[in-house]
């Protein structure tokens, strides 16, 4: 599925360029700016490498959380910000750079959502809405203000923000409805994991069975990614007093952590998913 490249917007007014060149604001003169699309081609291995990355996140988090809510957040948040700046220190898309805030964003996102639940005391349902509305907005805010939403047009600072933002926003989400289905709805993590495997088909099939629009096809499975790969980490990892079989968090994101970094090491070598310059004017 390779979301459309289609951008209503790419034709500006003479004499506007401050205001559109794409830049962030503040902080836009501190990074390069884009050369070339800041995000990788969609290839069956993105998304192995996907749900690796959800799955490595989910339990790298559950670790950092033994040790306190300062010291495991702020590793967190070191780790994250440290992919930020790899990230919007390139000019074009660089696997290992990508991933490495990708896997970042997967720890800082279970993080954030298991605080909001654990110590805030809210319900998986209201977490699981909360990040929903959340991602909603930033889609809204996102399509208002760039017309699309396709990977291919992540040719800009401010774009490549709302992107990031989006992936935040579906980790977040994704950590919560896993939990939701597990705990809550008391599937388990097998089952939970079972369950995302069959649903995160959906979208690819009604896209190539029933013209479901690609961009849709891409965002939806890839919410579902984050649950999937999520909800296998856990029953690998947790206790079997709570459906899992035990392997423990920090062994699993090990595991889970050596698994992506191989595959980003061959993305970053082979660079079999880089995307090709497109037209404007290509859907």
């Amino acid at each position: 599925m390779a979301p459309a490249n289609h951008d209503p917007r790419s034709a500006r007014a003479p004499g506007t360029r401050a205001l559109t060149d794409g830049r962030l604001p503040l902080v836009g003169h501190i990074f390069p700016t884009p050369a070339a699309a800041k995000v990788p081609e969609v290839i069956f291995v993105f998304w192995v490498v996907k749900i690796l990355t959800t799955a490595g996140g989910e339990a790298t988090s559950d670790y950092l959380r033994t040790w306190g809510n300062i010291r495991g957040g702020s590793t967190e948040v070191l780790v994250f910000v440290v992919g930020l700046l790899l990230q919007f220190g390139t000019r074009r898309y660089r696997a290992l750079a990508y991933w490495s805030l990708a896997f970042a964003i997967a720890i800082l996102g279970t993080g954030v959502s298991d605080f909001l639940h654990l110590d805030v005391h809210i319900p998986y349902a209201g977490t699981t809405l909360l990040w929903a509305v959340v991602l909603v907005g930033i889609f809204w805010l996102w399509q208002r203000n760039e017309g699309t939403l396709s990977i291919h047009s992540i040719t800009t600072q401010r774009r490549e923000a709302f992107y990031w933002a989006t992936v935040f926003a579906t980790f977040a989400l994704g950590t919560a409805l896993g939990d939701f289905t597990a705990t809550s709805l008391n599937l388990g993590y097998l089952a939970s994991g079972i369950l995302f495997g069959v649903l995160i088909l959906l979208p690819a099939l009604a896209w190539w069975g029933l013209g479901l629009n690609s961009i849709a096809a891409f965002w939806m499975s890839y919410v579902l990614t984050r649950p999937l790969g999520a909800s296998f980490a856990d029953y690998i990892s947790k206790p079997r007093a709570l459906s899992g079989a035990n392997f423990g968090d920090g062994p699993t994101a090990i595991v889970f952590a050596v698994a992506v970094f191989l595959l980003v090491l061959y993305l970053a070598v082979a660079r079999p998913d880089i995307q090709e310059s497109q037209p404007s004017s290509s859907t």
